[in-house]
Formats: structure tokens, C-alpha cells, sequence
């Protein structure tokens, strides 16, 4: 199962975490983890297009992102971003945890 934690503060959306594999298909023929991993790269580029000043923090089997900047526009990106994620979820159930924590 993919984690997605996102975390908010003040109502406002600060950043994610996305670790884990969706299990939906052997890995590198997953779709879901494919989903999950375009819309990641496509948040963060919109992010750092609109110098919301992502942080990134890549590992094996994690993405970790904490916005420095532009409170709110990256928090709709964030919000859109976790609806996204949301609708993978309702289309493929089982796959993806997602969780927000308050900072």
C-alpha cells in the first residue's frame, strides 16, 4: 500500500510524504504506482513553477516535500493534489493510505 501523509498547518497544506508500493501489479507494471508517481512529479513542478519553493527529499521508497514559500497557492496545489490521489483511491481501493497531520 502507498502512505501519502500530508501535512497542514493552521488549515493550510505544508507538504507530503509518499512512501510504500500500491500492490496492484508487480513492480514496474503498476499502474497505480504510475499514477501516483506522475502526479507527484507534476505537483511539484507546479509548485516550483509558482515559487512555492518545494523542498525535496528523495530516498528508496520515499518522496518527502515541505513548501518554503507561497502559503497559499501551494496549498491549492496540495489540495488538488490530494483529491487526485483520492480519486485513485475511490478507482482502485486498497492502494493508497492517506492520512493529514497537523505541524
Amino acid at each position: 500500500m502507498v502512505h501519502a501523509e500530508f501535512y497542514q498547518s493552521d488549515g493550510l497544506f505544508k507538504g507530503f510524504d509518499i512512501s510504500g508500493h500500491a500492490g496492484y501489479a508487480e513492480y514496474g507494471s503498476d499502474v497505480v504506482c504510475a499514477s501516483i508517481s506522475s502526479a507527484v512529479q507534476f505537483a511539484v513542478n507546479i509548485l516550483a513553477k509558482f515559487d512555492c519553493e518545494p523542498e525535496m527529499y528523495m530516498e528508496s521508497n520515499l518522496i518527502s516535500c515541505r513548501i518554503i514559500a507561497s502559503e497559499d497557492t501551494a496549498h491549492a496545489v496540495l489540495e488538488v493534489f490530494r483529491n487526485h490521489l483520492v480519486s485513485i483511491l475511490d478507482e482502485f481501493p486498497d492502494t493508497i493510505e492517506i492520512t493529514i497531520s497537523e505541524v
